[in-house]
């Protein structure tokens, strides 16, 4: 699946008038985290917020509660400055622009790919397929 066709999944289940910018934005975000340390880019990403600071907000989320908001700015402080300079690189944006963006998308698109309360040990594309299918 490409960055692109990832970036649309994501942005169907984000919904709403800015979902594809901000699905793509997410889609390149899980590839660099999935490519930095394997396995379930969707669990790096929760394992990146929770050593950053944000482990009961990131919690939230998974958890079937209500979500708990995040800034850019949180976000920014929670993921390595590389990681979103690099995200935002590919965009064209700035990084402070991609971290509001991503603060947007993230709780509800990890409310979304864990409905059980638990993330799945499945690939991120496994885990969008299944919710469009359902």
């Amino acid at each position: 699946m490409t960055d692109s066709d990832l970036g649309n999944l994501l942005g169907d289940l984000l919904g709403g008038s800015h979902s594809r910018s901000a699905g793509s934005l997410l889609a390149s975000l899980l590839r660099t985290i999935g490519s930095d340390g394997g396995g379930n880019p969707l669990s790096g990403l929760l394992q990146q917020l929770h050593d950053g600071g944000l482990g009961e907000k990131s919690e939230s989320w998974v958890g079937t509660g209500q979500n708990q908001p995040i800034s850019g700015v949180e976000l920014a402080q929670a993921l390595p400055y590389q990681t979103l300079e690099h995200v935002a690189h590919q965009a064209d944006i700035s990084p402070e622009h991609a971290a509001d963006q991503l603060a947007q998308a993230i709780p509800n698109v990890v409310d979304k790919l864990t409905p059980q309360g638990e993330v799945p040990q499945l690939s991120l594309e496994d885990l969008l397929g299944q919710q469009n299918a359902g």
